[in-house]
């Protein structure tokens, strides 16, 4: 039996944590469901079953439906997502977030995450070891040569596009910004993963395991930046809406 000064030690540091497990608590819900549907996709890849079974036909049939006016269109968007220009506009933006805001941590946090994606797309792909697409169904053969699982200029550019909506609304989410945001980073990440698909130079489960990777990477962005705020902000960055401390250091802002 527990005396009863060391129970109430116990159940009041239960009550301390609870702020930051309710904090925490969809980052980590975003990380379960991100792996989850990674290792499904993974395994019928593997077996070749399940909705691998529909890599082939998807492919073949956006290859059938190709434009010039859609090949162009994709084409653009394809090498912006890619690895020459998305770091650009990444390190761009969060430098003219620094110097704008005079922030640190959200630009630091974006750019950590999408350097986080990069890296363990080239780590799983070189795991997996997956072929590309048949070289004459490229629009440009043989531009692709590295193996296909997981996409990444998809894990790019979801990842971006899902860590910048959370930095941006997790502190001010007006109506405005929600509405642009939840219109803006859905159709990036749609148009990204379409292109790798229309183009072909990836298949559907490849694409998918890209976004789901982003999912759970978007998830531990939430936790470590929860985290961070429940230990107190530094003067000058903005506290989020969600912060359940009652402290100077953590209050909603507008």
């Amino acid at each position: 039996m527990l005396a009863p000064s060391a129970l109430l030690r116990r159940i009041r540091g239960r009550c301390t944590d609870r702020p930051a497990i309710w904090a925490t608590a969809t980052g980590a819900a975003l990380v379960v469901v991100g792996v989850v549907l990674f290792v499904g996709l993974l395994d019928a890849v593997r077996e070749r079953d399940d909705i691998f079974l529909a890599d082939a036909p998807v492919l073949a049939w956006l290859v059938a439906s190709r434009g010039p006016v859609a090949t162009t269109v994709f084409s653009v968007i394809t090498v912006v997502a890619g690895p020459y220009v998305l770091p650009v506009i990444v390190a761009v933006g969060c430098l003219c977030w620094f110097l704008l805001r005079r922030e640190r941590w959200r630009p630091l946090l974006l750019v950590g995450a999408v350097i986080v994606s990069t890296s363990l797309s080239l780590v799983i792909k070189g795991l997996v070891a997956r072929p590309r697409p048949p070289v004459d169904v490229m629009v440009v053969p043989g531009a692709e040569t590295t193996a296909s699982f997981p996409s990444g200029h998809t894990i790019g550019a979801a990842t971006l596009l899902l860590v910048a909506a959370y930095l941006v609304l997790s502190r001010r989410a007006g109506l405005a910004r929600m509405i642009g945001w939840g219109i803006g980073a859905p159709t990036g990440i749609l148009a990204v993963g379409l292109s790798r698909l229309y183009l072909g130079y990836h298949f559907l489960t490849d694409v998918l395991a890209a976004l789901a990777l982003a999912v759970a990477i978007g998830g531990i962005v939430i936790i470590v930046d929860r985290v961070r705020v429940l230990r107190g902000l530094p003067a000058g960055e903005p506290a989020p809406r969600w912060c359940p401390r009652a402290d100077s250091n953590c209050q909603p802002t507008d």
